[in-house]
């Protein structure tokens, strides 16, 4: 318990916390509404069929889930710059408690600003839709609440991720490189490689996989919800496992 004391301390006396916290949730709600006051002038007819106005809603987490990610690898990176990390090995000697409490801490912040995305940009979008006269989604609708709590889910698994990726790479400009790619480049060109290559980027890459646990309407070529918020947090834990492997087993 002291130690998780020790790292909550660490994270919220940082103002790059906050701001990642704050940009994190402000990025997500703004990016869609942008995306969503496109079909303002569009009736309702001119909606393709199967329009998910849930997951139209959440088109924000395009950028809210590399801040997100960057937050939890923020949570590790700093000490390795300033190599403040062998003064808490000394408080700390064991490598894995220190990492878990780390990862403990930022997945509880991550759930909180993952929530207060997820829940504020869905508010949001649907009240422009209903005042456009567009179809909106409730939260009793079927499917909305599940993909409301697999949308928190999937940002919080990606702080860990990021958290991960930070005790690789031990760098933040080399974790933001690497979140970047995972994130966003390879869910954009992975599937248009060709053949079974591109189906599987398309389908199975562990971001894209987990990106159908915030789809009310299920979309041709998806995977289950749970299957690929599955996908997603077998991604994550393969990383932290790969993580406290090598923070272990090389010199700080």
């Amino acid at each position: 318990m002291n130690i998780l004391r020790s790292e909550w301390t660490k994270l919220r006396s940082v103002r790059s916390t906050w701001i990642a916290a704050l940009s994190a949730v402000a990025s997500g709600v703004a990016l869609s509404v942008l995306g969503a006051s496109d079909l303002l002038g569009t009736s309702a007819s001119d909606l393709p069929a199967g329009w998910d106005p849930t997951a139209e809603s959440l088109k924000g987490f395009l950028f809210a889930q590399l801040i997100i990610g960057m937050l939890g690898a923020l949570s590790v990176t700093p000490e390795f710059g300033t190599g403040m990390i062998g003064t808490s090995l000394v408080f700390v000697p064991s490598r894995s408690r220190l990492l878990a409490a780390k990862a403990t801490v930022v997945a509880a912040i991550g759930l909180v600003v993952s929530l207060a995305t997820t829940m504020l940009s869905f508010g949001v979008v649907q009240l422009m839709l209903n005042g456009a006269g567009l179809p909106a989604a409730g939260l009793g609708d079927q499917g909305v609440a599940r993909a409301l709590i697999g949308g928190t889910l999937y940002l919080t698994l990606v702080a860990l991720l990021g958290v991960a990726i930070g005790a690789l790479v031990r760098s933040a400009t080399s974790s933001l490189a690497l979140l970047v790619g995972a994130l966003l480049l390879v869910p954009a060109l992975g599937p248009g490689l060709p053949g079974a290559v591109g189906d599987w980027f398309g389908e199975y890459w562990p971001i894209t996989a987990g990106q159908a646990a915030y789809a009310a309407v299920p979309a041709d070529g998806m995977i289950a919800p749970a299957l690929g918020l599955f996908i997603l947090a077998v991604a994550a834990a393969a990383a932290t496992v790969a993580s406290h492997v090598t923070f272990r087993v090389r010199d700080v």
